[in-house]
């Protein structure tokens, strides 16, 4: 007997939703910061098993869809996720419970697709007794096939979820081979990194309009890899300040990213990076798409 399927991670905006496929997979499957959007496209994250595999669908947090286009794009991108999955992962923060919360779950009653509960970041719950009042409260909201309290970052109660999990998948064969583990391509990982790095170091006010394009990638004859980069602003205020004083910042960030990079891939990465303005170009159509934030899986 084989179980395999799609599970759709979903829930709010920094909940830990990346956090949490990474943890499950193994794997670095989605960049994590601890600023709100830092998903913006759905991707899948693999993890095969003798007698199973299970397909997870990292999304976008859910806000409600208004603002930009970019972020009705990854709203969009979520409740596709939704209508393709088999179970839902639902994930909330222990202890907190907000209206972007509700909507999401909102989204979740209208798929009508089982869905297990996972509350997360439970380390922070103190005494851990105040926890089983939330969890009777959580199991009123919804008829939740389980509800699992976990710390991703902790790797706490992760077996139970995955067994749980596994036991609500239908009887399928497996939809990719044993070792894949992401859908997405070398050049997304790799813009993927770089816009990691430079969020970590950047003000609040820039991560959003912050967009990576590959203009190029190749191998060298010595199995270096070049890597070309694009970092898309949508101020011209901001191009300074990702440059940094003496293109300090820049540099750190890139250094982390190749090191990065190094790391994953197991070779020596050459990446070069530059900084240009595309004026409001997270509320221009064509320019997501040209960055790939389309909305789709």
């Amino acid at each position: 007997m084989h179980r395999s399927g799609f599970i759709a991670v979903v829930g709010r905006p920094n909940v830990g939703k990346s956090t949490l496929v990474n943890a499950l997979v193994g794997h670095k499957i989605s960049i994590v910061t601890s600023k709100p959007h830092t998903t913006r496209h759905a991707i899948l994250g693999v993890l095969t098993e003798p007698e199973s595999q299970m397909v997870f669908i990292d999304t976008p947090g859910m806000d409600g869809g208004t603002g930009r286009m970019m972020n009705r794009a990854m709203n969009k991108a979520a409740t596709a996720a939704l209508s393709s999955a088999d179970l839902v992962v639902f994930v909330v923060e222990a202890g907190v419970w907000k209206d972007k919360d509700q909507q999401a779950l909102d989204q979740i009653t209208q798929a009508a697709l089982p869905a297990v509960l996972v509350v997360n970041k439970i380390d922070r719950v103190r005494p851990k007794d105040k926890l089983l009042p939330v969890l009777a409260e959580h199991a009123g909201r919804y008829d939740f096939a389980a509800i699992v309290p976990v710390s991703a970052l902790k790797s706490d109660n992760l077996t139970s979820l995955r067994n749980q999990l596994v036991s609500l998948l239908p009887e399928q064969e497996a939809f990719y081979d044993a070792d894949t583990i992401t859908n997405r391509d070398l050049s997304f990982r790799a813009a993927e990194t770089l816009r990691e790095k430079l969020m970590h170091a950047l003000r609040d006010e820039v991560p959003y309009g912050l967009g990576v394009e590959i203009s190029s990638l190749k191998e060298e004859h010595d199995g270096r890899l070049i890597i070309d980069a694009t970092i898309w602003v949508d101020r011209e205020s901001h191009k300074g300040i990702v440059i940094g004083k003496q293109g300090q910042l820049l540099k750190e960030a890139g250094t982390a990213a190749r090191q990065e990079l190094q790391r994953l891939l197991d070779r020596r990465v050459h990446l070069q990076s530059h900084v240009k303005v595309k004026r409001n170009w997270s509320d221009n159509a064509q320019s997501i798409r040209q960055l790939g934030y389309d909305g789709e899986l």
